[in-house]
């Protein structure tokens, strides 16, 4: 009785979970990881890519090969949100935030637009501060 009690008071909790707040946090979570398989799930099929020796619009096979180069050379320590923003329309998002990784600091900046139930990356900008 007790489980199902449980279940009946926890499932309007899992429901009111927003999917594009999951998609952020799954954004960070793979940013802090330096996991780019994950982060390149979130990819919009062309990317706006800037790390210290690339930056041009790549489609997303080749976006996630360079996020996975660049966090080869650079595995994030950490990763924490500055800021976060989106337009009045609420179908654009952006976050900004500090990645550090081996006494460097990168400025974390991505752009992302509403794609159904998730977000969809369309800039992401690693820049050496």
């Amino acid at each position: 009785m007790k489980p199902i009690l449980f279940i009946c008071l926890l499932a309007p909790l899992v429901a009111w979970i927003n999917p594009l707040d999951q998609s952020i946090a799954d954004i960070t979570a793979a940013i802090r990881k330096g996991d780019a398989a994950t982060l390149g799930t979130f990819f919009d099929a062309q990317v706006e890519l800037a790390t210290p020796t690339s930056e041009d619009v790549y489609d997303k096979t080749e976006a996630v090969k360079l996020v996975k180069q660049f966090f080869a050379k650079y595995p994030p320590a950490n990763f924490s949100q500055v800021h976060q923003g989106s337009s009045k329309s609420n179908d654009f998002e952006y976050i900004i935030g500090n990645m550090t990784s081996s006494g460097k600091t990168f400025r974390v900046y991505f752009y992302m637009r509403r794609g159904g139930d998730k977000y969809v990356i369309q800039e992401l900008r690693f820049d050496e501060e």
